[in-house]
């Protein structure tokens, strides 16, 4: 089961997400997204409420860079440009425009610092440190904010389910536990850059809290 998950392949595909001049190619985005829902599933169903509504996500962003207007949907910067230009998104209400490229990476975008804050506890734990806690920690600390209070419940119910550190260094597939802990920590970097330059994009659009 594990060898379906590499983070070798997140390390490669966050990097080949930034550009020279750091704009974000939602390509690579997602590419990198799919390689986390791999990394959620294969530790079972303990975090599919995240990686079931981030492969719809990742749906919905893929049909935008299909459709007539994909030529827009190149990087997440000529995203935010297009779509606010064109009046694309719900700055207010979900009524015209629900699943509009800027809603729905955020969405993700929102997820992704949830995995970050985990994955970084997780690289700096100690074999005495609880895989449930470091999940709970960094989830009250980024997604919970914006999930209903069912959900916050059902979610902390689910985390107690997480197997050990043991199965997470596992899971990653590369090496030795000091292997996995170098290779987060250079996947960490690139995905902290890239939820930075989103986090301020959407910050200078007054987008970070689209309903």
């Amino acid at each position: 089961m594990a060898e379906s998950f590499s983070l070798q392949n997140v390390l490669d595909t966050f990097k080949s997400s930034l550009s020279e001049n750091k704009e974000i190619y939602i390509q690579y985005y997602i590419a990198g997204w799919k390689e986390l829902v791999s990394f959620m599933n294969s530790l079972g169903t303990v975090f599919s409420f995240i990686s079931k509504d981030a492969v719809n996500k990742i749906q919905i962003l893929e049909n935008l860079q299909a459709g007539e207007s994909g030529s827009h949907y190149l990087t997440v910067q000529s995203m935010v440009k297009y779509e606010l230009e064109n009046e694309l998104v719900d700055l207010t209400k979900r009524s015209s425009h629900p699943e509009s490229g800027c809603r729905t990476l955020l969405r993700l975008h929102r997820a992704l610092l949830w995995l970050e804050l985990f994955l970084e506890r997780l690289r700096t734990s100690t074999e005495e440190s609880k895989t449930s806690v470091m999940c709970s920690d960094a989830y009250n600390e980024s997604l919970a904010q914006h999930h209903a209070w069912i959900i916050r419940k059902a979610t902390g119910v689910a985390f107690c389910a997480l197997p050990g550190r043991d199965s997470f260094f596992q899971v990653m597939n590369a090496g030795s536990e000091q292997e996995v802990v170098a290779l987060l920590g250079e996947a960490l970097a690139l995905i902290s850059e890239v939820h930075q330059i989103t986090e301020d994009l959407y910050g200078q659009n007054n987008l970070l809290e689209l309903p």
